[in-house]
């Protein structure tokens, strides 16, 4: 059983529909990107997963229905969602930052320890521990956006655009930095791309969005492999 799973997942603001039936599946400790034009639905689709636009189909998360499940519901499951813009509390220290990602445990000795091994995954972060987030880079914010979900422990990272405003330069240092968390961790992940290439070094697979559909799945080797994925996506 995938650890999550959209069937024919519609969604709307409003009286506008942006999803005509998405469907995906994210197996447990697999990662998947959704690929997509501007306006082909892959920021509603992560979305309709937090529970944060109003949803018509089916959409499952280990075993339980969250089709209808507001935000703080999905995340208590285990979904932590790094929206586009990254969000991150610029009047704190990264150390702080880190620390409110962690507000639902209890488990303080745990805590230090996925705090320092995230200054591992990011070393970027563990050079500026005590500055506050407003003075990081645009790069190290959004390392510091995904390491602060990742302290609330959860099943599966959801990531919109992690590369978004970045220099190549520094999309790569990010990507790196993801490649390592999932590596060493082994967590989950759902990511939103436009550059197909980042994605690809970290998703085994990923589903193509048109006009708010699913039109192809595949694994990452066989969707670089087809001309009109390449052309589109690829620089090819």
């Amino acid at each position: 059983m995938p650890l999550l799973e959209l069937t024919d997942v519609t969604a709307s603001y409003g009286r506008v529909q942006v999803l005509e039936g998405v469907s995906l599946r994210v197996p447990d400790g697999g990662a998947v990107g959704i690929l997509g034009a501007n306006g082909a639905g892959k920021t509603t689709t992560l979305r309709a997963i937090s529970g944060t636009v109003n949803v018509g189909g089916r959409i499952v998360f280990d075993g339980t229905d969250i089709t209808h499940a507001g935000p703080e519901k999905v995340a208590s499951l285990g979904i932590a969602h790094v929206p586009e813009g990254r969000g991150t509390l610029m009047n704190l220290s990264v150390r702080e930052n880190l620390q409110v990602g962690a507000y639902l445990r209890k488990d303080r000795r745990a805590i230090a320890g996925d705090i320092g091994f995230l200054l591992e995954m990011f070393p970027n972060l563990g050079r500026r521990i005590s500055q506050n987030a407003s003075t990081l880079s645009g790069g190290e914010q959004q390392m510091l956006a995904i390491a602060r979900a990742f302290m609330a422990k959860p099943r599966l990272l959801v990531l919109d655009e992690p590369s978004l405003g970045l220099a190549p330069s520094t999309s790569k240092e990010v990507y790196d930095a993801i490649q390592r968390l999932r590596e060493q961790s082994g967590i989950a992940m759902l990511v939103v791309e436009q550059n197909a290439n980042l994605a690809f070094r970290v998703v085994e697979e990923a589903t193509v969005l048109e006009t708010g559909r699913s039109v192809l799945t595949g694994t990452a080797a066989e969707l670089r492999g087809r001309d009109e994925i390449r052309k589109a996506y690829l620089g090819g």
